[in-house]
């Protein structure tokens, strides 16, 4: 049965060698017999730029490049942690960059899908951030410092990050529903699927008078969360880590 993927929040890194596995098994196992795969973010933990000589970097290149290879296209929003991502890392993972909204086609209905951020407008201290960040000259400025500069400054905003999530409320976390709804009737769609908040759940929802729907991707920190749609419907479901031995 056709069936297209989607992942978002794995945040993979050097210190959680489980997650990655979990990743790898989904990658030989699962993407390869779907017609499509959508990545929404967060997929590593951060990102410093292309040329950071990691074995992690290069085994999740390889492992989409197989995919892709055998015929399930493999499609990649930034999230907050990895926007980094750069088109050589795209080359060699054989996968396609997407804007960070965009809108498309699941067997015959549209939906908007992104990483989810953005729909979180209360908490103006991170879109201050996000804002600052997503400068070019910034980024380019970034991307020619010396790598152990660049993994230094990575390390201490992935502290503060730590902090500042402690010290905020959920709720200014969480996605602001008017800005739901905003974008949903601005890409005249009533399906949207993120990630970011960790929060997954299948939300049901009246934009106007219209029956609408949000589904929200979970992390990978204890289980793998995967969606999956297909002709006949979708469905969130987990996938359970292995036992390391």
């Amino acid at each position: 049965m056709p069936c297209t993927l989607f992942i978002a929040d794995l945040h993979l890194s050097t210190g959680r060698p489980d997650i990655t596995a979990a990743f790898l098994r989904f990658m030989e196992e699962e993407a390869v017999n779907a017609e499509a795969l959508y990545v929404l973010g967060d997929l590593f933990e951060f990102s410093i730029g292309d040329d950071e000589p990691s074995e992690l970097n290069r085994q999740v290149a390889s492992a989409f490049r197989a995919c892709s290879e055998q015929g399930t296209p493999v499609y990649f929003i930034h999230g907050n942690r990895d926007f980094m991502v750069g088109r050589r890392f795209a080359r060699e993972a054989g996968m396609t960059l997407l804007p960070e909204h965009r809108v498309i086609d699941l067997y015959g209905k549209p939906a908007l899908i992104m990483h989810g951020d953005t729909l979180c407008i209360d908490d103006a201290g991170y879109q201050r951030y996000r804002r600052i960040t997503r400068w070019a000259w910034l980024q380019w400025l970034f991307l020619r410092l010396p790598l152990k500069f660049r993994l230094d400054i990575a390390d201490g905003i992935r502290g503060k990050s730590a902090q500042s999530k402690q010290d905020k409320v959920m709720q200014v976390m969480d996605v602001n529903p008017a800005e739901v709804a905003r974008q949903l009737r601005l890409n005249e769609v009533d399906l949207l699927i993120h990630g970011h908040t960790h929060r997954p759940a299948i939300h049901d929802l009246t934009i106007g008078d219209r029956p609408a729907r949000r589904i929200v991707l979970g992390d990978w920190y204890t289980q793998g969360s995967v969606l999956a749609v297909t002709p006949q419907g979708m469905a969130l479901q987990s996938r359970a880590f292995e036992e390391q031995s």
